[in-house]
Parts: structure tokens; C-alpha cells; sequence
């Protein structure tokens, strides 16, 4: 899996005009937290790349004002760790904690 690192508010323009093409995958994670860890790895060890998502990585303790923005542009409150699905520049599923799954990522896409 290779991850897009997400470290300015900029991109957030990027993403959304990407998502006309292709669902984007923002994963929001703490690198403080056990369960964002968990949660990560379950994704990293299940992804597949013909879903055709292209993913976004979020590190939230080195970039905190990105998750606001995040907040903000989709209209998903905060969570962490926290998955959203992009999609013609809407935030069209998300889940956080122990909901965060590749099977529930692709039932959306």
C-alpha cells in the first residue's frame, strides 16, 4: 500500500478535484493510539489496489490543524482515528475506531 501523505491544508483542494476522478481514502491517525495502530494495520494488511482508491495519510499529532480543515471542508466531525471516502468532493462514508475496515471501504466505494 503507498500511502499520499497528507501534510498541508492545500491539498485539500487537490483531493477534492481528484475525487472526480476516483474515490480518495483519507485516513486520519494518531500515532499516540493503540487503536489507530490496530486499526491502520488491519487496512494496510487487507488493501488492494484494483478498488481503485487512492489513499491519503494523515498523521495527526505532527499536522492538527489539517484535521480541523478536514472538518470543516466535509462536514465530518473528528475522530481518531478516523476514515473518510471522497467522492466528487464529498465526504460520502466515513467510520472511526473499531468500524475503520477495507470490507466497509469497499462496500462504499
Amino acid at each position: 500500500m503507498n500511502w499520499n501523505k497528507l501534510t498541508s491544508e492545500a491539498q485539500l483542494d487537490t483531493i477534492k478535484a481528484e475525487s472526480a476522478k476516483h474515490p480518495i481514502l483519507i485516513f486520519k491517525h494518531s500515532t499516540s493510539c493503540s487503536i489507530s495502530h490496530m486499526a491502520l494495520s488491519r487496512m494496510e494488511r487487507n488493501w488492494n489496489d484494483q478498488l481503485g482508491v487512492k489513499p491519503y495519510y494523515l498523521d495527526l499529532l505532527a499536522n492538527r490543524p489539517i484535521s480541523k480543515e478536514i472538518e470543516s471542508v466535509f462536514g465530518v466531525e473528528h475522530e481518531s482515528p478516523q476514515v473518510l471516502l471522497i467522492r466528487n468532493g464529498e465526504c460520502v462514508y466515513d467510520a472511526s475506531h473499531m468500524a475503520i475496515s477495507f470490507a466497509g471501504l469497499q462496500q462504499a466505494v
